[in-house]
């Protein structure tokens, strides 16, 4: 049984678990404080917390002026943390337009656009074209799933770079890539 906390109480809970976590949803927070979802809601709005995709892109914004290798509307998904040249981490979350017609599953021109952004993106160059891709698709990602794209620099000689991408879906990897990047 969940003990019942003051409104004061949650709203501390809540703050500290949106820091701790930027990315949790209305419905996470709900299961974790032991709430509905229509409390959370209110309580992020007199809390003035902006809801969950707006958290998303605020953090987004800030982080996509760092890139320079590729433009802000050719970005798959968001980019959520850069280090330029050595490492970044991406969000995409999945919806309608994105899954086969007739099922649930996500196309797989999606999850390699998302990762093929990622790699560039990590890129500290003006520009980087992709000249091998060696992917492998581990499991399906299905509509709804929040996809996080862990994107490395693994090696660096000259204008050739080499990048490691992990996608992976509620913890676990489904997608890998290994890229090859010419800067420009």
């Amino acid at each position: 049984m969940i003990k019942k906390i003051s409104k004061a109480g949650r709203h501390v809970q809540l703050i500290e678990e949106i820091e701790k976590y930027p990315f949790i949803t209305d419905d996470e927070l709900s299961q974790k404080l032991g709430v509905s979802l229509p409390t959370i809601r209110l309580d992020r709005m007199e809390l003035n917390i902006a809801e969950h995709r707006e958290r998303i892109k605020n953090i987004a914004k800030n982080n996509v002026a760092k890139v320079r290798s590729i433009g802000e509307g050719d970005i798959v998904g968001e980019i959520v943390d850069i280090k330029p040249g050595e490492s970044a981490v991406a969000l995409l979350l999945t919806d309608e337009s994105m899954v086969f017609s007739g099922s649930k599953v996500i196309r797989g021109s999606f999850i390699y656009s998302f990762a093929e952004s990622a790699a560039i993106a990590v890129i500290d160059a003006r520009a980087a074209l992709i000249g091998v891709a060696n992917i492998k698709y581990k499991s399906p990602a299905f509509l709804g799933e929040k996809l996080v794209a862990y994107a490395q620099v693994k090696s660096i000689r000259a204008d050739r770079h080499i990048v490691w991408v992990f996608i992976k879906s509620n913890g676990k990897e489904m997608f890998r890539g290994k890229f090859l990047l010419t800067s420009i």
